[in-house]
Formats: structure tokens, sequence, C-alpha cells
């Protein structure tokens, strides 16, 4: 909702500074087509070049979310927290192996199902149980998770990070193809010296809009959907360390109670609950 607000206030401000100073929007309007043609095919094309079908495929995944607000609210993590402290207070009133079943077949588990909103994405529960399941196993110990924990939150943030550095890639190309568009009107307009003035100055026209739209879809447009998709897929980052933060203060020995309350100093100060709020949740939902 959001970006549409933001779109809507740049291009009004925009063009409407441009026809208060008396500029003729038919200009613009007529050079769209062909000018978009040739920045908007050279740069997708140049893209295409640029990036593997895989960060082509997550640049797609990631654009439709950016449209939406950000699913990582208070709420969330209280239901996360919730849930970790429940799976911790099993654990430490019947053992280690009664979670193993839940671990196995987390879809069908009693436990996770009573958390709807995080037990309906796949790359945290993925990434709670395979670490619960090193737990049951206990072979190793929480130095060696926590590794291995550092490893996979790094390796996960630089594989959705490529999508980033993709889009970054195409605002910045956006201006240099701009320009391509605009040589080329400058070109055809060269060759046709003989016109009069009326049709030169139209065709000038057309060329220079060629500049203004390359500078405008960059930091317009392209940029700061690439902004937004970094600051979305930090918040996804976050979330992966609040639960490695929970599950090692958990293998150090400390209480559920304790191990959720060091994950909630890990939340951003505008998602983190109280400690009050945290606590009367987590009650609630025993």
């Amino acid at each position: 909702m959001f970006v549409i607000i933001g779109y809507v206030v740049a291009l009004g401000c925009i063009f409407g500074a441009y026809i208060i100073h008396g500029g003729n929007m038919a200009v613009i309007i007529h050079a769209i087509p062909t000018e978009m043609m040739a920045i908007g095919g050279g740069a997708i094309g140049a893209f295409i070049v640029n990036n593997q079908p895989k960060t082509l495929k997550a640049v797609l995944h990631n654009l439709g979310p950016l449209f939406k607000g950000s699913k990582y609210t208070k709420a969330r993590y209280m239901e996360m927290m919730a849930m970790l402290y429940e799976i911790l207070q099993k654990v430490r009133k019947e053992g280690l192996m009664s979670i193993e079943k839940d671990v196995e077949d987390p879809h069908n588990s009693a436990l996770f199902k009573k958390y709807p909103t995080v037990g309906s994405d796949h790359h945290v529960i993925e990434f709670v149980t395979d670490y619960l399941r090193m737990m049951v196993s206990g072979n190793l110990n929480a130095h060696e998770i926590e590794t291995l924990m550092d490893n996979e939150i790094d390796t996960h943030h630089h594989e959705e990070h490529q999508a980033v550095a993709a889009v970054a890639r195409l605002a910045g190309a956006l201006p240099a193809f701009g320009i391509v568009a605009a040589v080329l009107g400058v070109v055809n307009t060269m060759g046709s010296v003989g016109q009069p003035p009326a049709v030169l100055g139209g065709m000038i026209g057309s060329a220079l809009v060629g500049t203004f739209l390359g500078i405008l879809l960059a930091y317009g447009v392209v940029e700061p959907l690439g902004g937004l998709m970094e600051q979305k897929q930090d918040e996804a980052t976050k979330e992966l360390q609040v639960v490695k933060t929970v599950l090692l203060a958990s293998m150090q020995g400390y209480a559920p109670q304790v191990a959720i309350e060091f994950g909630r100093k890990v939340l951003y100060s505008t998602e983190k609950p109280s400690f009050a709020e945290l606590e009367a949740h987590v009650k609630g939902k025993k």
C-alpha cells in the first residue's frame, strides 16, 4: 500500500511541477512508447544476461511481498516465542525424546498446529526442527551448533541478497540506457536537419525524454524497490537469529522463561514486546 502511495506522491510532484512550469505533457506522452522500448527492452535484456536463472526467480518471487505490509509483526514474534517456550518446557519436563515425533513430522504435530502463523512458515519450521533434531541426537555441543547456525544464517542472507544486488544493478543501468535512447534520438534529429524548426524541436524534445525516463525509472521506481526488498530480507534474517538465540540459551542450561527472554532482547525495538506482555502471552498459550 505504501509503495503505491510513494509512487503516486513522487510521480505526482514531478509531473505536477513540470505542468506548473508550462510543460507540454503531449511531448512526453508521444515519446514514451519508443523511449520505453529502448530503455526498458535494453535494461531487461541486460538484466537477463547479468543474472543466473535462480536469481531471476528470486527477484520475481520477492516482488509480490513488496506491495504488502511486513509479516514480521510483534504478534508474530510473540507467537513464535510462545511456540519455542512450549517446546522447551516439554523438553524440560519430559525429556528430549518427547519432541521426536513433533520434530520428524511438524506439519501433523499438534504442538506446531497451535501456532498457525509461524507453523505455516516452511523456512522457520525447518530451521527450528533441524536444530531440535540435533539436540535430540545429542552428538553436538552448543558451540558447534552455534557455528553451524551462523553459517546457515549467513548462507540464507547471502542467497537472499543476490536478488537485492540484481535490482540495484538494474537501477544503476537504467540512466545509461536513458542516455543511449537520447543519443539515438539526437542521431535521428541530425539526420533530419532539413526539417522545419518546429519539427526538429519536437525531435530533440523526444530525445531528451529518454534521459529523463532513464533517471526517473532508476531513482524513482527501481532503486526504492531494491531498498525495500533489502529491509524485508533483513527482517527474515532477524527471525532466524531470534530462534538461534533461544535454542542456544536452552542448550546452555537456561530455563525456558530465561531462554525466550534472551530471544526477546534480540528483536528490533519496533517489534519487541515488553517483558510483561511476553510473559502474559506465553502463559495464556499454555
